[in-house]
């Protein structure tokens, strides 16, 4: 009788703890902590479309979702020179989760501070000219949409909160649904942890490390 009423216990104790590990399975892909609707920052934070809600200060906590992407827009080296305005134009580190593709290969970029001076001058997806943006290539817009679903939340990040703004205005400028867009701001302020460091003690870059989406020109159909 005892040996029955310790077997019936372990199985009990199994049963909870199996509970447990499921509900905490099933609350973590499932039942995720509902996203409160983007809404702008005040000041020059808001002016750069950053998130009051979503933001570096609050990111960790919407990492992981299954409903969503995450991008940080910078270039691994940035030929502005964001050290003028104290940035930096190397990608140093960025947040676990998050993959990286640059904005200035998306489209040509403008209104950067003067004492940044210019960004990447080359091949883009589109051209953007007085708020309107047309495609250089046949695959322009099936890249866009692949790097950024409709159908999921995107989270976008970059050095200071500029890039990542004007993606989300490109995006909805050509159809996206901008209730569904987080300008989560600058990786410089961000004091989480979840930091990747790319820049290594001896001053050198791991670059090979970045989640990095690069986009070949050479293999795309020009328009």
């Amino acid at each position: 009788m005892r040996n029955k009423n310790t077997l019936l216990a372990i199985v009990a104790v199994m049963i909870l703890v199996g509970g447990l590990i499921f509900g905490t399975v099933f609350t973590k892909n499932f039942m995720q902590p509902g996203l409160p609707k983007p809404e702008l920052s005040e000041g020059q934070r808001g002016q750069l479309g950053i998130d009051k809600n979503v933001n570096e200060s609050t990111i960790d906590s919407y990492l992981g979702r299954k409903d969503s992407v995450y991008y940080d827009v910078r270039m691994l080296e940035d030929p502005a020179n964001y050290e003028a305005i104290g940035g930096d134009r190397f990608l140093s580190g960025f947040i676990h989760g998050f993959d990286v593709v640059p904005y200035p290969y998306l489209v040509n970029v403008t209104g950067l501070p003067e004492a940044v001076g210019n960004t990447y001058q080359g091949d883009t997806l589109f051209t953007e000219k007085d708020g309107e943006y047309t495609e250089n290539y046949k695959e322009s817009k099936k890249i866009l949409e692949d790097l950024f679903p409709k159908d999921k939340y995107i989270f976008l990040m970059c050095g200071g909160g500029g890039y990542s703004g004007m993606l989300k205005k490109m995006l909805v400028k050509l159809g996206w649904n901008e209730e569904k867009i987080y300008v989560v701001g600058g990786y410089w302020y961000y004091e989480g942890e979840n930091i990747v460091n790319v820049k290594q003690e001896d001053g050198s870059y791991a670059f090979w490390e970045v989640p990095y989406h690069n986009i070949d020109f050479s293999k795309l159909t020009k328009l």
